[in-house]
């Protein structure tokens, strides 16, 4: 498993990590909110762009959940123990947040496909219902996961995955 760095050389704490990858993700997540409104409106982005977007940002927030589930949360427990409960709680939290992204995409693929046609008024309403409650479920999320484990993420002194901190993606 690849690591971000050893816990010696490592410029910022695992928990400003965490912050700075939901900073991210909120703002892409709030860029998607844009483009879909302004498609839905009739304004806006093509609906194939609307889709990329819309599987980027799936991705990362998979990706980002992924090593959570598989590299920090393990690391958490170990050492606290007693955040167990809290990180039982966000992994389930995980688990629904993948299946709205994957009723989301879903959704997506059934806007038509050619500039200029508006949207079933149903489809739309379908479309906009899922990111609204998924945007609900992450901000709840992001706030409770900071508020419960930034502290224990700084004094973690264990390598965390590549993923955890999207730096591909967030130029960290």
């Amino acid at each position: 498993m690849a690591t971000t760095s050893e816990p010696a050389d490592r410029l910022t704490a695992f928990g400003n990590q965490l912050v700075d990858v939901h900073l991210w993700l909120r703002e892409e997540l709030a860029r998607l909110r844009e483009d879909l409104d302004s498609f839905l409106s009739g304004g806006g982005a093509r609906p194939r762009d609307l889709r990329a977007h819309c599987l980027a940002f799936c991705s990362a927030l998979t990706r980002h959940h992924t090593a959570e589930d598989q590299g920090v949360f393990p690391a958490l427990a170990e050492t606290y123990p007693a955040l167990r409960p809290v990180l039982d709680e966000l992994a389930r939290d995980h688990v629904q947040v993948e299946e709205i992204l994957v009723r989301l995409q879903e959704l997506l693929d059934t806007l038509p496909a050619e500039p200029g046609t508006d949207p079933d008024p149903a489809e739309a309403r379908r479309v906009r219902g899922e990111l609204d409650g998924l945007v609900a479920l992450v901000e709840s999320h992001f706030t409770y996961e900071e508020k419960k484990l930034v502290s224990a993420l700084d004094e973690l002194g264990t390598p965390l995955p590549d993923d955890f901190a999207l730096r591909d993606l967030t130029g960290g």
